[in-house]
């Protein structure tokens, strides 16, 4: 089965001792490389530099067997996210958007999704909020949504947009067209301060989504659907950081979703899933920068 995830990869610069180290990020990438570790073919959509960052970008990706036959190859510069961690080891970030390759998005050289019918389309994080690359994407999942669910993950980050007005408006209107949509209990209190999550999740599965998932950090997750609400526990671990970890979440999610169908997302199906997810989010964390679980790590899960 054929997953696109689309959004940025770019270079976390990480704090480090006496310089910051350069890593490959970048959320949607986060979640390629998650999905690729658990043995799925997954095509990365993005605008990859032939700068020195994206030469790295490119080869880490394709280290992980993430198939990139359907992204641009650009001479634009790599976005830059400067992180920085928090007592919590908690990452915020600084990001490096304008003129680079990573959101040169265009519907020239998007895939036709009646040509490759996609499984299924992961998208969010800045690419659904930048423009003018932002708009152009809508109107491109829009017709991928004709041939494959769209999961979302928005993946606030106030740093680059602080106009809470605007991203709400942002979130909603993708949130409109997507199955699944994962966002942590810090987004929505970011971008909804005075609701509380579940009102939110559930109004969002009222107006069509299939299942929303409220990540928790070291408190789990909860998962909302027509027929009700699932949780799973946290997984303790020594915490290094939460780089990549909720977006290893979404990768366990869409992999259940595809091997077993979008209803077995409900009941013990959805409980089942989010423990498995809450320990391989763990994993995550457990290692330096997003590094998720791979396949045989997993399987006692």
């Amino acid at each position: 089965m054929s997953i696109w995830v689309c959004g940025e990869v770019l270079i976390d610069l990480l704090p480090g001792t006496p310089e910051r180290r350069a890593v490959v990020g970048g959320g949607p990438a986060n979640t390629a490389k998650a999905l690729a570790r658990l043995g799925h073919d997954v095509q990365f959509i993005d605008g990859i530099s032939t700068d020195d960052y994206g030469v790295k970008a490119r080869a880490e990706l394709l280290a992980d067997e993430v198939k990139l036959d359907l992204a641009l190859t650009s001479d634009k510069p790599t976005c830059l996210a400067i992180v920085t961690l928090a007592d919590d080891r908690k990452a915020s970030y600084e990001f490096k958007i304008d003129g680079t390759a990573t959101f040169d998005f265009d519907l020239s050289w998007l895939p036709d999704p009646s040509v490759h019918k996609p499984n299924v389309l992961h998208i969010g994080t800045l690419v659904t909020i930048v423009e003018p690359g932002a708009s152009v994407l809508y109107d491109w999942a829009l017709q991928v949504a004709e041939f494959a669910p769209i999961v979302f993950d928005p993946n606030i980050r106030p740093s680059v947009m602080s106009d809470r007005d605007r991203y709400q408006a942002a979130v909603e209107k993708w949130a409109a067209i997507s199955s699944i949509i994962k966002v942590s209990d810090d987004d929505l209190a970011w971008l909804f301060p005075d609701q509380p999550f579940e009102e939110i999740a559930k109004r969002w599965v009222a107006d069509g989504a299939a299942l929303v998932i409220v990540t928790r950090g070291v408190n789990g997750s909860i998962g909302y659907t027509e027929s009700g609400v699932e949780e799973a526990l946290g997984v303790k671990i020594d915490l290094v950081d939460t780089v990549g970890a909720g977006d290893t979440v979404g990768a366990i999610v869409i992999e259940a979703m595809l091997q077993d169908g979008i209803l077995s997302l409900q009941g013990e199906g959805l409980k089942k899933v989010l423990n498995r997810a809450a320990a391989a989010a763990a994993i995550t964390c457990s290692r330096a920068g997003a590094q998720p679980p791979y396949k045989h790590e997993l399987t006692k899960l």
